[in-house]
């Protein structure tokens, strides 16, 4: 139900009926911990997760056992080493596969839905899905593909990308993907570091109505990567294909030519290479985090089935790239045996509607998408709720950036009234979620509803103190399955343990400025890396941008600290709707709403206009870039943004000298 969402915050915006308490998965695992433990306590969220941090390795073996997992070998040990963070070890003496634990069904429901902007539309069973693996994977074994090699794609969001992935792993190798937006110089920084023996690529792909080449591309990434020895084109486009002067390329279909073939899993141990994963790249090289089969896979079902309350009749959608870890956790979805939805193609073409035209044309009932897509169908005006049925959408997920309170405004107002909005917050690092949904929780405006279970998430000072109601770093305190196994060309672990373990040893940092609130939910203002410091006091960009944005002339922003004198202050650099150019007027205006909605300290000292903000390819604003820009300082790797020519505007600005 919905509630006023303008009144005090204690009110929850959104509460879960009985039915739905009791139909959902996590009702049911309460149950089952109940009756294996005897701890008649957990019947809500919050003695399920004091349980899940107190008793860990007999919270995942429950989670293992609940959600089916196959394997080989003794569960037992289940936790080793688990004061040594990092250095704990999950079941050491099982093996399993990923592939298989994805392709338990074999049957004739839809395992997935497939559209793009083209108008292209394709489905397949889950019987189908297993017979175009096999295919693969029997061309792979033929290219020498084995334990411990390396596969990736430079692939858009397509059935293809699922295909390789899961041939890839079925063979005990190792997938990683990055989105064909990428330059040359950001797919070799990446590939380039793991040597992959096979890259996948489409001929084009198509985004806001054009289309873009992908070979031209390849050319130069097959200059500078002698390690692949087969390019395998997917001809996406229906356009005739020119493979002429690109090395030892074939199409798909000549791939796999031949008859059916028996689809076998190689068992690997729980922490076996199933991923390879990227920093964001801004800051210089990407490090590649290399995250293990057994970890990925408990910790996405447990999100999946008991945070997301996903069953096999649900239609999952999340709108991402294959470059964006969102991808690895969305497909997923297939070990419990859900539908997913996958679309390709601009979110906005032709218009704001195109996601929720798809959610009613195929009955989405878990709707996945990012906090600025919502901010930005708002200020378009698009109000599903008048114009969509939306029947089936029982829950619409959110990450990417902190959800403004606004747009839970927005959501229960315009889009749908009866419908679990779950704010998610993780990342690549842990390929998951520190703080997600929950069927069973209430839903309070500007907060994640809970941490996740089997995470013991702290909000620390800067003492690395505990705290409750205050700002800190989240952090988590004690291991979980998903951490990296290790990163790759970092023998001895130094890059691991500086990117996370260097501000308080023995405790993951995560780079997030948080809070956790009276309701056990937590709030994310921002990227700590990104914290504004003028006069000594702490600022997250997010509070500023929350503000910004509910000007209706400005279409995003970004705020960084600039050095004056011996102190900062804070530099806000607006992007304006067509036409509107920032006078006083508005700067006042702008600078009055920051204002009245945090604190004096959060006004900038200048706000400018400017035509372009540079972002990273998987769409985030990259703030350390612009900040390195205004203090003359050079940009270590443009080539991981999808827009490097915006870091123009920000170069020798005459406003910042005075």
């Amino acid at each position: 139900m919905i509630q006023d969402t303008t009144s005090s915050m204690d009110k929850p915006v959104w509460e879960p009926s009985s039915e739905r308490i009791e139909r959902a998965n996590i009702s049911r695992f309460m149950r089952f911990v109940r009756e294996s433990t005897g701890n008649d306590d957990i019947r809500r969220y919050a003695p399920l997760h004091e349980f899940s941090v107190r008793n860990p390795e007999r919270f995942w073996s429950l989670v293992w056992e609940f959600c089916g997992i196959r394997a080989h070998g003794d569960h037992e040990p289940v936790l080793v080493d688990r004061d040594r963070m990092p250095g704990a070890r999950w079941f050491p003496n099982v093996t399993l596969n990923f592939a298989q634990n994805l392709l338990r069904f074999k049957d004739e429901r839809t395992a997935i839905v497939f559209r793009n902007e083209w108008g292209h539309r394709r489905e397949l069973s889950y019987a189908e899905l297993h017979a175009e693996v096999a295919r693969v994977a029997h061309a792979l074994k033929r290219a020498g593909v084995g334990l411990g090699d390396r596969v990736a794609g430079f692939m858009p969001n397509i059935p293809e990308t699922i295909i390789a992935m899961l041939a890839t792993t079925s063979l005990g190798a190792t997938w990683s993907s990055c989105s064909p937006d990428f330059g040359i110089r950001g797919v070799v920084d990446r590939f380039g570091q793991i040597a992959p023996k096979v890259l996948f690529t489409a001929d084009k792909y198509g985004y806001g109505g054009k289309r873009f080449d992908c070979l031209e591309k390849i050319r130069g990434v097959l200059d500078e990567m002698p390690s692949i020895e087969h390019l395998v084109v997917v001809p996406y486009s229906g356009e005739p294909l020119v493979l002429d002067g690109l090395r030892n390329a074939v199409a798909l279909p000549d791939f796999c030519e031949g008859g059916e073939h028996a689809l076998e899993f190689v068992p690997v141990p729980f922490d076996h290479p199933l991923y390879v994963m990227y920093s964001s790249g801004t800051t210089g090289v990407p490090k590649c985090i290399v995250h293990g089969v057994g970890g990925t896979l408990l910790q996405h079902l447990k999100e999946l089935v008991l945070h997301t309350d996903l069953k096999r009749e649900d239609r999952l959608f999340y709108y991402t790239t294959c470059g964006w870890m969102m991808w690895n956790w969305f497909v997923s979805g297939l070990a419990v045996g859900a539908t997913l939805v996958v679309y390709d193609g601009s979110p906005s073409h032709p218009d704001g509607n195109a996601l929720w035209d798809l959610a009613d044309e195929v009955g989405i009932s878990v709707f996945g998408t990012s906090a600025k897509w919502l901010s930005a169908i708002e200020k378009a005006g698009v109000k599903p709720r008048e114009t969509h049925k939306l029947l089936q959408l029982k829950t619409i997920l959110s990450t990417g950036s902190p959800l403004a309170p606004e747009s839970y405004d927005y959501v229960y107002r315009d889009i749908k009234d009866r419908v679990l909005l779950a704010s998610i917050s993780g990342g690549t690092d842990i390929i998951s979620c520190f703080a997600l949904g929950c069927p069973v929780l209430p839903v309070y405006r500007g907060e994640l509803q809970c941490r996740g279970l089997g995470m013991k998430v702290e909000i620390l000072d800067d003492d690395g103190k505990p705290v409750r109601g205050e700002k800190g770093e989240l952090a988590c305190t004690a291991p979980f399955p998903s951490m990296p196994v290790f990163f790759w060309n970092d023998p001895d672990g130094e890059k691991y343990r500086s990117a996370y373990f260097s501000r308080v040893p023995g405790v993951w940092c995560h780079g997030d400025h948080a809070m956790l609130t009276e309701h056990d939910g937590v709030i994310i203002y921002g990227r700590s890396d990104a914290t504004l410091n003028p006069g000594g006091v702490r600022i997250g960009t997010a509070e500023i941008y929350r503000q910004v944005e509910q000007v209706p002339e400005v279409l995003e922003s970004v705020a960084v600290g600039q050095h004056w004198g011996d102190d900062e202050r804070v530099i806000l650099f607006v992007r304006l709707r067509e036409g509107i150019v920032l006078d006083d007027a508005l700067r006042e205006r702008i600078a009055r709403q920051i204002r009245a909605n945090t604190t004096p300290r959060h006004v900038p000292a200048k706000i400018l206009q400017v035509a372009d903000i540079p972002r990273t390819i998987s769409g985030k604003i990259t703030e350390i870039a612009v900040r390195d820009v205004i203090h003359g300082r050079p940009v270590k790797n443009t080539d991981a943004l999808a827009n490097p020519q915006a870091l123009a505007c920000f170069r020798d600005l005459a406003e910042l000298q005075r």
